[in-house]
């Protein structure tokens, strides 16, 4: 009998939509073959991968690899290309389905890695509840002499999330994911360089830290963290699901994360705040200046697989309309054009369309094989800047050293 090993991302929608989506293959494809979903964590998909040489070894068929990892698992050709089984039996609509924000980062010279599985640009998620009630706009008008709006800027940003924070009734202004994961701390610390209208790559530097704007954004992170006036006090131990769920919990007034965790937040059962959410672009220092992030997540086949032609089968059957639009449903986030605009979904999360604007301005990390390396030295130094009293100059100049051995 025939057996797939699917390495997935833990979070609960992505499980139940690949569960549901699997039992409808099966519906259509009767066989003997069984699939074995594995959730997991970030750091322990990194390990599946890269440290126990699990796209080689025949541990995976199918995999969920984001974009930071993309170049890495080229580079030790660890994915198979999946050119040939695209043309011979493409999935629907392939030409038109998704935005080029899609499907650059997984072609390497023509050939193709990976399909998009999940995104959803990072942004400002709010409570619009909150934000909308007259008695809050009165109360902030009073407090601060102007009114209540979505936060533009980062200086506005700290004066809404210090308003609701009122930790008496388990409110906080904000949250962020600080866990030192090599991610979401990296992903901060580039928009707010970004927001500054600072580069993280610069001449011939693929990355250059010790620069003065860097340091002001380093340096504007680290009192966020140190301010307990505004934050969840759990934010350096929260990584980005986990934040998510604190703002699902009705925790939260607003938080710069991904979109996913807007939608999931917006029609999930469970969710204190189902039908109260909206999204807006991520504050700036520099008016105009709003960036986003755009790593996404992609289905891939390992190279090691056994099982490539129905590995494949099951993925282009994973990324149809239906199926995309049915990853939405449970709280993911689809990549077909058809999905962001459906009428149905847009009536559930009014916001959904808001996706093709945020791509617009979503920017992307380095193409690097090395950038899990890079990454952790910078997620370090974000670390030790929330940590220590060293000058966030200081801590730059010396991750540049680092990260110089690396590039």
């Amino acid at each position: 009998m025939d057996k797939l090993r699917f390495a997935v991302r833990k979070f609960d929608p992505f499980e139940s939509a690949l569960e549901k989506c699997w039992a409808a293959y099966k519906s259509l494809h009767p066989s003997d073959v069984e699939m074995e979903f594995v959730p997991l964590d970030l750091e322990q998909l990194t390990d599946a991968f890269f440290e126990t040489d699990g796209l080689h070894n025949g541990d995976w068929d199918i995999v969920h690899i984001n974009t930071d990892w993309i170049t890495r698992a080229y580079d030790i050709q660890g994915l198979f290309a999946l050119n040939d089984f695209l043309q011979a039996n493409p999935p629907e609509d392939y030409d038109n389905a998704w935005s080029d924000s899609l499907t650059s980062l997984q072609n390497f010279d023509g050939r193709i890695y990976g399909l998009p599985f999940h995104d959803g640009p990072e942004c400002l998620v709010v409570r619009k509840d909150l934000f909308e009630k007259e008695e809050e706009q009165a109360r902030f008008r009073e407090r601060y002499g102007k009114a209540l709006e979505l936060p533009k800027t980062w200086n506005d940003f700290l004066t809404v999330a210090e308003f609701f924070t009122r930790p008496e009734v388990n409110l906080y202004g904000t949250v962020f994911a600080g866990y030192p994961d090599g991610h979401n701390a990296v992903f901060d610390f580039c928009i707010q360089l970004w927001s500054r209208g600072g580069e993280l790559s610069s001449g011939d530097k693929a990355v250059h830290l010790d620069q003065p704007i860097a340091a002001e954004a380093l340096d504007f992170y680290r009192a966020l963290f140190r301010n307990q006036s505004c934050l969840h006090p759990k934010s350096t131990a929260y990584e980005s699901v986990q934040a998510g769920q604190a703002f699902a919990r009705g925790e939260v007034a607003m938080m710069v994360n991904w979109f996913g965790f807007a939608s999931w937040a917006q029609i999930d059962g469970a969710s204190a705040v189902k039908g109260k959410v909206d999204v807006a672009p991520i504050p700036a220092a520099i008016i105009d200046m709003s960036p986003s992030l755009n790593v996404y997540w992609l289905y891939a086949i390992a190279q090691g697989s056994r099982h490539k032609a129905l590995a494949y089968d099951f993925i282009r059957f994973a990324v149809s309309k239906e199926n995309d639009k049915l990853l939405t449903m449970e709280g993911g986030v689809g990549c077909r054009y058809s999905t962001w605009h459906d009428a149905e979904i847009n009536q559930f999360i009014p916001f959904y369309n808001k996706l093709a604007q945020l791509h617009q301005t979503a920017r992307t990390l380095p193409r690097l094989a090395n950038w899990t390396e890079i990454a952790h030295i910078i997620d370090d130094t974000v670390t030790s800047a929330v940590q220590s009293e060293q000058s966030s100059a200081t801590l730059l100049t010396e991750a540049q050293e680092k990260i110089n051995t690396w590039i």
